[in-house]
């Protein structure tokens, strides 16, 4: 694949090209400094204080477990490898598991079915006092196979009548752009499965009792072990664009199959706060041409003790806190009534939105300030402000000094 020269390079052409030496040298002076300038991107938060990971670390009645799901894209496992080496790192947890566990997961009712890889680490600290179980989900193994039908689109014949940018852009649309309509037909059931197996066997198994490769058989919720865990271990997701809608039909998906049966493992999960922290969030966006759930409108008599409908809640809570960049094309913040209107009731949400920019905004040497929006959409899991924020939340005597010095929180009630 070709590359494209930087904005520096492409200046110091430009200003060669015309023959002002002179000129060029100051394009690079000023280009360098600015790069020496102190960062002052944005970090807003407006929303209740949380804790993040940290404080469940030292869970002495079970573990801390977080699922990762992805977003639009073709995905291989290990995709989150840095991201979670990130966040360990601002845990303090410096002592990793040797070989990660692999498992196929499959359907309970076809088992030939391919549903994607659950990928898990185990992490702790160098005392071993505190330890996190990271689960990486990918799922786009069950769309690649329907994207085939535009890899014409993407070889020779078609693409070298391009420009070298616009065949980039074309190949990541070609890339991105069928998930979420893929999402919206017969695949959707599979996607959703697969959510549902990952967090199955985050409940049913600690890291001795995980299976690899392909199990004799799908995970069942139908198991006391996965109960009891549920009651003692602590659960948290993280998703990215389209995975955070997934994670929420999940969860709605869950919760629907469990109405009837399963009773012990219901009830241990009216009982938990699971939070999702949603990068590049888009609710907004994918609720477009949905019908409204079947319970929506009524959090206060699903989610307060003295509420008609409380003990039919699926989750005591669901904060999400969602991380959007302004200057992402495909991220939005959460509006004031959405989540009232459009989620479910019984999933007892709050939401905390945070406004941050993870792409650097530049001056586009006079043609206006810009930033890369690519960056914008893709660069939340490596940005250490996202990274502490998850880790060590906001509100809290133990929030990352980071956080402390570079985001403004406005607390809301």
């Amino acid at each position: 694949m070709k590359t494209s020269l930087p904005p520096l390079a492409l200046a110091l052409l430009s200003a060669s090209l015309l023959g002002c030496s002179s000129f060029g040298e100051g394009i690079a002076k000023a280009f360098l400094d600015k790069q020496t300038e102190t960062d002052t991107r944005i970090c807003e938060i407006w929303g209740k204080p949380f804790g993040g990971l940290a404080p469940h670390l030292s869970n002495k009645a079970g573990k801390m477990k977080v699922l990762m799901v992805h977003g639009v894209g073709d995905h291989l496992p290990g995709y989150a490898t840095q991201f979670s080496q990130k966040l360990a790192q601002e845990l303090d947890l410096g002592v990793a598991a040797q070989q990660q566990k692999n498992i196929t997961l499959s359907s309970r009712y076809d088992n030939n079915k391919n549903l994607g890889n659950l990928r898990i680490n185990r992490l702790l600290s160098r005392d071993r006092q505190r330890e996190l179980l990271f689960y990486e989900l990918t799922w786009s193994a069950i769309t690649a196979k329907q994207k085939e039908v535009l890899a014409y689109d993407n070889s020779g014949e078609y693409s070298f009548r391009r420009a070298e940018v616009n065949d980039l852009m074309k190949k990541f649309s070609n890339d991105t752009g069928p998930d979420p309509i893929i999402y919206l037909g017969e695949s959707r059931e599979d996607i959703l499965v697969s959510f549902a197996q990952a967090f199955c066997w985050m409940t049913k198994t600690d890291w001795e009792q995980l299976p690899e490769g392909i199990p004799q058989e799908a995970c069942s919720f139908n198991d006391d072990s996965a109960a009891i865990n549920l009651e003692r271990d602590q659960y948290a997701f993280i998703s990215h664009s389209l995975g955070s809608r997934i994670t929420i039909d999940g969860m709605q998906r869950i919760a629907a199959i469990l109405k009837d049966r399963d009773v012990e493992f219901r009830n241990a999960l009216k009982q938990k706060t699971i939070p999702i922290y949603m990068m590049s969030n888009q609710l907004p966006m994918l609720q477009l041409g949905r019908k409204l759930p079947e319970i929506s409108q009524q959090k206060a008599d699903y989610c307060q003790a003295t509420g008609k409908h409380f003990n039919e809640r699926v989750l005591t809570a669901t904060p999400i806190i969602a991380f959007s960049d302004p200057n992402d094309l495909l991220s939005y913040a959460i509006p004031q009534g959405f989540i009232e209107k459009y989620m479910d009731s019984r999933l007892c949400i709050e939401v905390t939105n945070i406004n941050i920019n993870v792409a650097s905004i530049f001056d586009a040497f006079g043609l206006g300030k810009m930033a890369n929006p690519l960056k914008a959409h893709v660069g939340y899991d490596t940005d250490d402000r996202v990274i502490a924020l998850i880790a060590k939340g906001i509100g809290n005597p133990n929030s990352a000094k980071l956080v402390q010095e570079r985001c403004r929180w406005t607390e809301t009630f």
